[in-house]
């Protein structure tokens, strides 16, 4: 017997295995946190599937998420990263990602790591919420504007309310899986 998923990543392998195996599960790891928040900030106005097979892609790119060399990243690899096909060749959302290296940096400095600070907006341990259909869920709360303010406040692009609500979401700060899926409990 199947177990059941949320409905929103039914129908497609790559959907599922990011649902059962990543999606909602707590993430304390600096470098991972970067990387969602960076696949966060590209999916602005995309799906996130999208994102998802291009993923592979973009740790090539973006030198596996390493926010200390993106940090440093100059125009000719900016425009390097402008010409690759396999990524979301977004000039702004290509500059942002640099920027928001280095903001991420000054964030590790300030609270020692990115993960304190950002678990801190949920008092360091996950919410639950109790969603019976995937499409009744929030786009957005009280805590994703807080956070979203507070990200822009030190110099972060691309990170509305929206982005930064599936950021929590995809990171377990809010457990958002439906309550009759398998992860409801898992996660």
């Amino acid at each position: 017997m199947d177990k059941h998923k949320c409905g929103w990543c039914l129908g497609d392998a790559l959907y599922e295995a990011y649902h059962d195996n990543e999606w909602g599960s707590p993430v304390k790891d600096d470098a991972l946190l970067f990387e969602f928040l960076v696949l966060e900030t590209f999916q602005a106005g995309l799906s996130w599937i999208t994102i998802l097979k291009k993923r592979e892609n973009f740790r090539k790119a973006f030198d596996n998420f390493d926010y200390r060399k993106i940090a440093t990243y100059e125009e000719d690899k900016i425009q390097t990263l402008l010409q690759d096909a396999g990524i979301i060749r977004n000039k702004l959302k290509v500059r942002a990602t640099v920027s928001n290296a280095l903001a991420f940096m000054k964030v590790q400095d300030e609270f020692e790591s990115f993960s304190t600070y950002v678990w801190g907006f949920v008092n360091h341990a996950p919410l639950k919420n109790n969603i019976e259909n995937y499409k009744d869920g929030p786009a957005t709360t009280a805590i994703s504007d807080a956070l979203s303010k507070d990200l822009k406040k030190r110099g972060f692009k691309f990170v509305g309310s929206t982005v930064v609500y599936a950021f929590m979401q995809a990171i377990g700060m809010v457990n958002d899986h439906e309550i009759d899926c398998f992860r409801y409990n898992e996660v």
